[in-house]
This record gives C-alpha cells, structure tokens and sequence, in this order.
C-alpha cells in the first residue's frame, strides 16, 4: 500500500525534520509518541496546527492525538518558558511536603502550576509521579531532577537556576 502524505504545514525546516522521522516509521499510527516527541523536541510544543497534522500523516483520528499529548506530562500545548520547573506530587513527595514546596514556588514565581512567566523566563509544571520517590520531595530543574526539597531550597535551587540562565 503506497502511503500518502500530507503537504508540510509549512516551509519550516524543522518539519523536514519531523518528516524524516515519521518516514523512518513509515507514517504508521503506532509511531504517534515517538512523532509527538519529535514535534516538541523541534519546536517546544505542540500546537494545533501540529496535531492535526499528525493526525492527518499518521492517519489516526485527531482526537487520539490530542488525547496522547494530553494524557502524558511531558508534552506541552503552550510554548514554554526558556526554563521549566516540574514539582512532583505523586503520593510519596506529596507527603513528604510537594504541597508546600510548589506553594513556595508560586509565591517566588508569581505565576501558578501549568502558567509561564510573562516573561517567559520560567514554565512551572507538576507530575504525578517521577520516579523519584526515595528522595522525594523532588523536583526536576531544567530537566534535571533535586531530591529533599523544603520550600526554601527549592526556591533558591530555582533562583541559580534561572540567574545561571539570564
């Protein structure tokens, strides 16, 4: 069966790039993670002009791939900030105080769990689990994960953090 692809949404070459990696796995429906990795990792969300084009490559209907990039954490549907912040609240760093450790984030930040600075220095994001429990709470720093968080050494972890960056 001979595979029809949809035109590019535009002449971007970053969607050359996603192209190449839905050709590599044949447009095949099976591939939408992998391809909806390759969108953000691209352009750093996905909008909804990149769904439906997914959608429309892939051949699946746009409403699985709007339920994937809702369903999973990782993706974005909004453009992120030049730093992210990812609080976990699964069970284990909830107890162990995540509640408080992203009260104390917001209050710094100025802006609320799913929000982005406008100055769009800084993306706040909880997860449900990171698989960091034993040192929880925990906390991922531009991607990069920090046990034993209290409400003041999340908040300056985060202050080096975006400082380092500016």
């Amino acid at each position: 069966m001979k595979v029809i692809k949809p035109p590019l949404p535009s002449e971007d070459k970053r969607w050359k790039i996603v192209d190449a990696k839905m050709r590599r796995l044949g447009y095949a429906g099976h591939a939408l993670i992998e391809t909806l990795h390759t969108v953000q990792e691209s352009f750093g969300y996905l909008d909804k002009e990149a769904l439906s084009f997914i959608a429309r490559a892939l051949r699946v209907p746009p409403s699985r791939v709007y339920g994937v990039a809702t369903f999973y954490n990782f993706f974005s549907l909004k453009p992120q900030g030049v730093h992210t912040c990812v609080v976990c609240l699964g069970t284990a760093c909830y107890v162990k105080g995540a509640s408080q450790v992203l009260a104390a984030i917001e209050l710094y930040s100025g802006i609320k769990s799913g929000e982005t600075t406008s100055d769009k220095q800084l993306s706040l994001l909880t997860a449900r689990c990171i698989g960091a429990c034993a040192i929880g709470p925990a906390v991922v720093y531009d991607g990069i994960v920090a046990g034993h968080r209290t409400p003041d050494n999340a908040v300056e972890k985060l202050e080096g953090v975006i400082g380092d960056g500016a």
